[in-house]
């Protein structure tokens, strides 16, 4: 078993992290993510927000890889289950995969808070806990996956900043579109009509 952990802090507020974590597929920083499913999603009755989501993904797995755990086969399987307090400011997501439960299982946990020395920043911390089962040079191949997690957690980051700056960007056009619409009149009565 290998435990890899990370931690990281965004120039942006909770709601602005959070909200983009929750849109952060597709994005071309992690192409291998190719689905996601709601599978349910409610609020509960003290206000948190719960979320299991199914997520398709396409793993590149090396050639040497393939071969130790005797599959080709690349498509697979993550639920993922989040809670979001907006009262105490924290997001939780937990996600497992469900595909190749039976070689390897990779647990990881992601928590999003405010800064707690500067408001307007969001502190991400991540653990992923790997273990590769019954094959030969587990620990080798448990490595191999911490190394890709530590590599796709970046990517993640950098999708967060980029479903960030798309958001930021719509709320700009949004904006001026509704400014430019109130300095017109007729323009105007037909905005709030819509």
């Amino acid at each position: 078993m290998k435990i890899w952990t990370s931690e990281h802090v965004f120039d942006h507020p909770w709601e602005t992290v959070t909200t983009a974590a929750m849109q952060k597929y597709p994005n071309p920083m992690n192409p291998s993510v190719v689905g996601v499913d709601v599978l349910d999603r409610h609020v509960d009755a003290s206000g948190k927000l719960h979320s299991h989501r199914l997520l398709s993904t396409e793993w590149g797995i090396p050639s040497i890889v393939k071969s130790l755990i005797g599959t080709c086969r690349t498509k697979t399987y993550v639920q993922e289950h989040s809670v979001v307090d907006p009262v105490k400011k924290t997001m939780e997501l937990k996600s497992s995969n469900i595909s190749f439960t039976n070689l390897v299982s990779v647990d990881e946990r992601l928590v999003y808070k405010p800064h707690p020395h500067e408001p307007d920043k969001t502190v991400l911390t991540q653990e992923a806990i790997i273990a590769v089962k019954g094959v030969s040079l587990s620990s080798y191949l448990e490595g191999l996956m911490a190394n890709t997690i530590s590599s796709n957690a970046n990517k993640g980051r950098e999708a967060l900043e980029w479903v960030i700056n798309r958001l930021n960007a719509e709320i700009e056009e949004f904006t001026a579109s509704a400014r430019g619409t109130m300095r017109n009149p007729m323009a105007a009565a037909a905005f709030v009509e819509k």
